[in-house]
């Protein structure tokens, strides 16, 4: 009979040693599988894959260079059909990662108008994101936003727009509803063990079966193994430099109320030697 420690490890599974929640793999995969980040794209967005007619990755260069500055992301820009597509997956919640978001969708609506041209020529912009942490407070798994206005609801442009889906909100892999392409794909980002992979291939049939593969070639590779060791390296100094930054704010703001408190003690004190000498003048009189 098995011990209830070696059952307990079954039950859990054989753990992944590269999940897809890696940007390195996420990102890695999704550009040179552009069939599979196309197929993604269009669940993520609710439209027909036969749909679109122009598709085009406009980031898809991963020099180690880049990956190894701190704070770098690794999104994918994309061209859909004429509107801005930017895709990224975040697993830490660092805080305002919805300002973080609104800050990119800025970046990215305002770099898509040449000097000179009609704003009218401004492409609609979508940010899309996928969290390992739970952001709004409401069961839904997806939530979607746009500029409107607030007692009538009236779309202020429909040039903006965000998708978040927050992985924390899946159910486990054997309740995921299978006639629903969007939550297989949320679930396979969600998988931790190669048990989860293989009921998803199950489940979702050829096109799990196609991300699973695209995924077990990515991460054999070398090229793979060494950009996600430089990876976590370079994550580990955005935590350190975060955490060295809030060291010195808080000793910047120390000693800031040490300096207030000096001037008022020496304000005092001024203020205690003049009544003082007031006080002996007036005995003198």
């Amino acid at each position: 009979m098995p011990s209830k420690k070696a059952t307990t490890q079954k039950s859990k599974g054989t753990k992944l040693i590269y999940t897809f929640k890696s940007d390195v793999l996420f990102k890695m995969l999704f550009v040179r599988h552009p069939n599979l980040l196309k197929r993604l794209v269009a669940v993520l967005l609710g439209i027909s894959l036969k749909s679109i007619k122009n598709f085009q990755t406009i980031n898809t260069e991963m020099p180690p260079e880049e990956i190894g500055k701190k704070f770098c992301r690794l999104d994918i820009n994309m061209m859909v059909d004429g509107k801005r597509v930017n895709l990224e997956i975040q697993i830490e919640d660092e805080g305002n990662y919805p300002e973080r978001s609104m800050f990119h969708w800025a970046k990215m609506f305002t770099s898509s108008l040449p000097a000179g041209n009609d704003y009218s020529l401004l492409p609609k912009t979508i940010v899309i994101s996928i969290l390992g942490f739970k952001q709004f407070d409401c069961k839904e798994v997806h939530s979607e936003f746009a500029s409107m206005e607030i007692n009538r609801h009236e779309i202020l442009s429909d040039k903006q727009r965000y998708h978040f889906f927050e992985l924390p909100k899946l159910p486990d892999v054997d309740s995921i509803d299978t006639t629903s392409e969007k939550n297989l794909w949320l679930a396979l980002f969600n998988a931790e063990t190669e048990e989860e992979l293989e009921k998803l291939i199950v489940k979702g049939g050829e096109v799990m079966n196609q991300a699973v593969e695209a995924y077990r070639g990515i991460t054999a590779t070398d090229e793979f193994k060494y950009l996600e060791v430089l990876r976590a390296r370079t994550k580990h100094d955005e935590a350190q430099a975060i955490n060295n930054a809030k060291k010195q704010g808080a000793e910047a703001e120390r000693e800031h109320w040490q300096c207030v408190v000096a001037e008022k003690d020496t304000a005092l004190a001024e203020q205690a030697a003049l009544i003082a000498k007031l006080q002996a003048q007036i005995k003198n009189q």
